[in-house]
C-alpha cells in the first residue's frame, strides 16, 4: 500500500468510528510511512478542491477572504517557487512571524513542499525573544509583516528577509510571488521523518524549549486531534488561537484539513467575546475550539442572544472548570468536550463526541496513544504523572528537543513523561490534577492548585485564579490565590469577605485558601498564567515564612482578618 493509501485509510478509519470510541481506540493503528509529504500528496489532491472552501477568514472590518482548496495548492506553489528562487533549500529554517492572514497558510504548505523548516512565531515577540529564536532556531530565513520590520534591527543582518506588505529596504517583497507559476516541482522525495515545524514551547515554568516535528508528526498525528473534535467534511471550524503557538497548527491548519473542513477565522485586532460570538452566530459556524480564558469571557455574555448552527464545542490549552461547561450546557445544550495535549505531541486524551462527558475530567486516551500515570517509583498507578507508554510510540510524539544543534529525547525508561499530574478512576477517565512543579504540600496536605481555583472561579465576582504556596512560619506553606476579578466588582475587603465564605462552604478545612490578592495574573505570550512567577514573589517576599504581622501586598487579604468565618 503506498503512503498516501495508508493515511488515507487510517483517516477514513477514525472518521467511520467518529462515535465509537471502544472500536476506534482498539483496533485504531498508526500508518506506517516511509515517504510522505502532507502537503504535496495529500492537501494538492483533495477531492472536488476548486469547489470546496479550505479557508475563509472574517475581519472586524467586515472584509474577507475566501479561498478554496485548489486555490491554495497554486497559491503556495507561488510561494514555493518564489521561496527556491530566493535561495531556500531543504532544511533551511524560516522564522514565521505572522498574524491570521492567508500568507501564513501559503507559506506553511509552500514550506512543507520545498522540505524547509518552518518556526511558527507571534507577531507579540519584541527584540528579545527574536534573538533567542533566530539563534538558537539558527534562522535561515525571515518571514514577516512590513509593519514588524524594524523589530528585527541588526538581527537581521545576514538573513533572508521577506516582507509582506509595503516595500522595506533590504528586504524581498512577498507580493513578487505573485508572477511565479502556479505549478511546483519538488527537488526530491521527502521522508516522513524529515524535519518540518520547530516550535518554542511558551515558557510557562521555564526557559522555552524547542520541540522539532516530522512530516509525520504532526500532519498525520494530527489524526487523534481531528477524531476528539469530530470534524468531518462540510464543518465550518473556529478555533480560536494565535499564530505562533502549537495549537494554532492543531487545530486551524492539520486537524480541519484532515477532515476536509473549512477553517474558519475571525480575524479581530482585538479580542472581544460578544463580536466573536456574533461572527460565529452570522458565519454559520459549527465546530469551535477555544481556551478556557476565552470560555470564561463568553460565559459573561448573553449567551441566550445568539442563534448558533454550533453542533460541537471543545476546550483545550489548560483544564477547563467544570462550571464553565455547566453553563454553556444550560444555554446552548452543548457540551463542551476537554482535551489534553501538548506541544511536543498530539491530542493525548480527550472526550471525543457521543462520549459520556465527566465534570472536570479531560476524558480518556485518544486513538494511538498508551496513557500511562507513573507515581514517584516510576509504577503505573491511579495517580502520577501523565506518560506515555513507547512500546507503542505515538506518531504523534515529537523527533525531540533541539539544544545547542543536537537532538535529545524525553524519554526515559520507556516512556515520554508529560510532566503533569493526574488521577485515573475506574472508567478509564484521566482528570488533571495540576503541573508537577505546581503541585505542592501544606500542613503536610498535597494540595492542588487546579482543584482550588476550579472552586473560586465557581463564585460571580471571580474571572480567573491561580493558587501557590505561600511560607508561612506555622504551616511551612498555606495556599494562596491570586485572582483577578470579574467586571463590576471591586478589589476590596468586602468582596474577599464574600470569596472566602465561598470557600468555607465549599472547600475541606485543611486545603482552603488562606490567602488572597487581587491581582493581574502574569501570562506566557500565548496566554497561559506563569503561576512560576507567583510562586517567586511569594517566596521573595516571605523567604522565611510569613507570620500574622508579615507586610502585605496591596489588596491582599488574609482568612484571619475574618474572624467570624473561622
Amino acid at each position: 500500500m503506498a503512503d498516501i493509501d495508508e493515511f488515507l485509510a487510517a483517516r477514513d478509519f477514525l472518521m467511520r468510528h467518529r462515535n465509537d470510541y471502544a472500536a476506534a481506540y482498539e483496533s485504531f493503528r498508526w500508518p506506517a510511512l516511509t515517504r510522505f509529504n502532507w502537503a504535496l500528496d495529500y492537501f494538492d489532491r483533495i477531492e472536488d478542491g476548486e469547489s470546496r472552501i479550505a479557508l475563509w477568514i472574517v475581519e472586524d472590518s467586515g472584509a474577507e477572504s475566501r479561498l478554496s482548496f485548489a486555490d491554495l495548492t497554486r497559491r503556495s506553489n507561488q510561494v514555493a517557487n518564489h521561496l527556491r528562487r530566493l535561495g531556500v533549500q531543504r532544511g533551511e529554517r524560516i522564522l514565521l512571524m505572522l498574524g491570521n492572514v492567508v500568507p501564513l497558510w501559503e507559506t506553511m504548505l509552500a514550506a512543507m513542499k520545498l522540505g524547509a523548516v518552518v518556526i511558527p512565531s507571534t507577531t507579540l515577540l519584541g527584540p528579545t525573544d527574536l534573538a533567542d529564536r533566530i539563534a538558537r532556531g539558527r534562522v535561515g530565513t525571515v518571514i514577516a509583516p512590513a509593519a514588524e520590520a524594524g523589530k528585527f534591527g541588526e538581527l537581521a543582518a545576514g538573513l533572508r528577509r521577506i516582507a509582506i506588505g509595503a516595500a522595506v529596504p533590504g528586504w524581498h517583497g512577498y507580493a513578487a510571488a505573485d508572477g511565479e507559476p502556479t505549478s511546483f516541482t519538488p527537488d526530491g522525495p521527502t521522508a516522513a521523518s524529515d524535519p518540518m515545524l520547530l516550535y518554542f514551547t511558551s515558557g510557562t515554568t521555564a526557559k522555552a524549549k524547542l520541540v522539532l516535528h516530522s512530516h509525520a508528526s504532526y500532519p498525520v498525528g494530527h489524526l487523534s486531534t481531528m477524531y476528539w473534535l469530530g470534524l468531518g467534511p462540510g464543518d465550518v471550524h473556529l478555533n480560536i488561537s494565535s499564530p505562533g503557538w502549537a495549537k494554532h497548527a492543531w487545530s486551524c491548519f492539520f486537524a480541519p484539513w484532515n477532515a476536509g473542513a473549512t477553517v474558519f477565522v475571525y480575524a479581530a485586532s482585538r479580542f472581544n467575546a460578544k463580536e466573536t460570538l456574533g461572527a460565529i452566530a452570522r458565519h454559520g459556524v459549527t465546530t469551535l475550539c477555544a481556551p478556557p480564558t476565552v470560555w470564561r469571557l463568553f460565559v459573561q455574555e448573553d449567551l441566550g442572544a445568539y442563534s448558533l448552527r454550533l453542533r460541537a464545542a471543545a476546550s483545550a490549552g489548560e483544564p477547563l472548570n467544570p462550571e464553565i461547561i455547566e453553563m454553556i450546557r444550560a444555554a446552548w445544550n452543548l457540551e463542551i468536550r476537554d482535551g489534553y495535549g501538548q506541544t511536543e505531541t498530539t491530542a493525548q486524551i480527550g472526550n471525543p463526541p457521543g462520549q459520556k462527558v465527566k465534570p472536570g475530567s479531560m476524558g480518556r486516551p485518544l486513538p494511538g496513544y498508551r496513557v500511562v500515570l507513573l507515581d514517584a517509583e516510576d509504577r503505573e498507578s491511579a495517580e502520577g504523572e501523565v506518560a506515555l507508554d513507547l512500546r507503542e510510540a505515538p506518531l504523534g510524539l515529537m523527533l525531540g528537543y533541539e539544544e545547542e544543534g543536537r537532538l535529545t529525547s524525553a524519554a526515559r525508561g520507556g516512556y515520554y513523561r508529560t510532566g503533569d499530574v493526574a488521577v485515573r478512576d475506574d472508567e478509564g477517565y484521566i482528570t488533571f490534577v495540576g503541573r508537577a512543579d505546581d503541585v505542592f504540600k501544606a500542613a503536610d496536605y498535597r494540595i492542588s492548585p487546579f482543584e482550588l481555583e476550579s472552586l473560586l472561579i465557581e463564585h460571580e465576582a471571580v474571572a480567573e485564579a491561580a493558587v501557590v504556596p505561600s511560607p508561612d512560619a506555622i504551616r511551612l506553606a498555606v495556599p494562596k490565590a491570586y485572582v483577578a476579578l470579574a467586571r463590576g466588582w471591586e478589589p476590596s475587603a468586602e468582596t474577599a469577605r464574600v470569596i472566602y465564605i465561598h470557600i468555607r462552604a465549599h472547600m475541606s478545612a485543611f486545603k482552603r485558601v488562606r490567602r488572597l490578592e487581587f491581582a493581574e495574573l502574569p501570562k506566557t505570550i500565548s496566554g497561559k498564567i506563569r503561576r512560576v512567577d507567583l510562586r517567586r514573589r511569594e517566596s521573595d517576599r516571605h523567604g522565611s515564612g510569613a507570620s500574622a504581622t508579615a507586610p502585605r501586598a496591596p489588596h491582599e487579604y488574609w482568612a484571619e482578618d475574618f474572624p467570624e468565618l473561622k
